[in-house]
């Protein structure tokens, strides 16, 4: 990797690390993976917007814990915010650290449609989160089931898969979806 590629990994997992929130990490280092095994010859914007893609949530973390049980994760208002501030924060940090404008501008184009998706690249990486999140995350959604409600969780659980775009990624996250609807029943 790159020099600008390792000082966005060590802010990035700074950023979690000081919030509390270190387990995140590890989707968003599977992110990158899987933009990696999604698309080989991925350039430096897009596994820079990969790993960096829910950078808003460490500098909001605290606020986001307490409305964590209000929030409808579905709601587009809310993803549009999400989206916004992660491409502020990480367009403000490669600014900073003398990125060169063709690699801050496409980061911030990924990072700023990472959960709707839009173009090719967009898509590809709103997949690997898709897929990240379900090979990472399913146990948090199913322990906030209790105090939330399962079908809260379901909509989230459905949202995440739906929106998937390419049938590769879809195959591979197939499996956990069925298994998270199902533990999701056993909750």
């Amino acid at each position: 990797m790159t020099k600008l590629f390792d000082e966005v990994k060590r802010f990035v997992k700074e950023s979690f690390e000081r919030c509390g929130y270190r387990e995140h990490i590890k989707h968003l280092e599977r992110t990158v993976y899987w933009v990696k095994k999604l698309k080989p010859n991925a350039d430096e914007a897009l596994l820079i917007a990969a790993f960096s893609h829910d950078i808003g949530t460490a500098y909001r973390w605290k606020k986001i814990q307490k409305e964590l049980y209000q929030t409808n994760f579905t709601d587009k208002e809310l993803i549009e915010r999400h989206q916004k501030e992660c491409a502020r924060i990480i367009k403000e940090f490669l600014e900073k650290h003398g990125a060169n404008s063709e690699i801050i501008d496409r980061v911030k184009m990924l990072v700023s449609k990472h959960e709707e998706g839009g173009n090719t690249d967009q898509n590809l990486l709103k997949d690997a989160d898709s897929i990240s999140f379900f090979e990472n995350n399913i146990p948090i959604f199913l322990n906030m089931a209790k105090k939330i409600g399962k079908e809260k969780v379901k909509q989230k659980f459905d949202w995440m898969y739906n929106r998937i775009t390419s049938k590769r990624a879809r195959r591979i996250v197939k499996k956990w979806y069925d298994k998270a609807i199902k533990d999701l029943k056993n909750v």
